[in-house]
């Protein structure tokens, strides 16, 4: 089986590439400069050429509630030509089975939590990153709708706040795991003593380190079509994947600070935005197929520390 896999160079995708590299499954990649996902002819003539027998779709615009709020156009438009122009190319070029992989935005601000596949389209979303979350329900349905009338075999899942090697490190662009890591390290290395976090703490949050998105990943894509649709609720073409535990920002911050060494103050700074008050995943779906998340949260956090550590140099921009 030949896979392409889109967005290689990502956090996700590359954890991915990585996995099925190790299984000796040949894949397909191509950089942003060899192939702009965003622009039709050029996908197009990239899938009748290649035709791969399996398309991941790990390609996005992804960025922290800074970036969201700064760039909702360029997050809306580029994430819809990504996703529009890989499913509607992959499926004439007679791809069958293609996973496309979403995020847990896509459901509304105040979700019954845990937030089950169901509570899809039941209620408002969340302002601040609305355009993207618009973007990975069109996605979603995009695959549905394949599915319903040409009957391919196109699945979504749906993780939760991703962390890991190959995160964005960005000080104003990064999500809230990289970020806060960024924040701390520099305090310990400038000796400062106190570190400042957005909001007011009290926001609870799902993490799942990259490595577990890879494993559970391949492990929906690989399900056989039988037990895959025998085991989701019907009508639905997605499944969340996450740990199953949430923990606060403040809690977050004090295991931040643990992992990092960092002895001082940590101050919340309540005129940055907090986003939704909780966001925690239903994972019972997926893990009545079989999977269920391995890296506890310190563990995932001493993994992407020492990582980053040794790739700092290269996560500055």
């Amino acid at each position: 089986m030949r896979i392409y896999v889109a967005g290689h160079r990502g956090m996700v995708g590359s954890a991915i590439l990585r996995r099925l590299t190790e299984q000796g499954v040949e894949t397909i990649t191509r950089t942003h400069a060899e192939l702009d996902l965003a622009d039709q002819a050029a996908v197009a003539s990239f899938m009748q050429g290649e035709r791969p027998d399996a398309v991941i779709l790990a390609a996005a615009k992804v960025g922290g509630i800074h970036a969201n709020n700064t760039y909702p156009a360029e997050f809306i438009y580029e994430n819809l030509m990504i996703q529009t122009n890989v499913i509607h190319q992959a499926f004439r070029a007679g791809v069958e089975r293609l996973l496309f992989l979403g995020s847990s935005c896509i459901y509304p601000r105040e979700a019954i939590q845990p937030m089950a596949e169901s509570e899809l389209l039941t209620g408002l979303l969340e302002p601040t990153n609305e355009p993207y979350a618009i973007a990975k329900i069109a996605g979603i349905k995009l695959c549905e709708s394949y599915n319903r009338q040409y009957g391919t075999d196109y699945r979504s899942i749906m993780p939760t706040n991703l962390y890991g090697p190959g995160d964005n490190f960005h000080p104003e662009n990064s999500h809230v795991i990289p970020a806060m890591m960024r924040r701390f390290h520099e305090a310990v290395h400038d000796e400062k003593g106190e570190v400042v976090v957005w909001g007011s703490g009290k926001p609870r949050r799902e993490f799942l380190h990259v490595d577990d998105m890879a494993d559970a990943s391949l492990f929906v894509m690989n399900l056989d079509r039988a037990a895959y649709t025998a085991n989701t609720q019907p009508m639905l073409s997605h499944i969340n994947v996450g740990s199953g535990i949430d923990v606060s920002i403040a809690e977050l911050a004090e295991q931040m600070a643990n992992v990092t060494g960092f002895n001082g103050r940590i101050v919340y700074d309540r005129s940055k935005p907090d986003g939704a008050p909780r966001k925690l995943m239903d994972v019972a779906q997926l893990s009545r197929l079989g999977w269920i998340a391995n890296l506890t949260l310190p563990e995932g956090l001493k993994k992407t520390y020492r990582w980053y550590q040794t790739n700092r140099s290269t996560t500055l921009s």
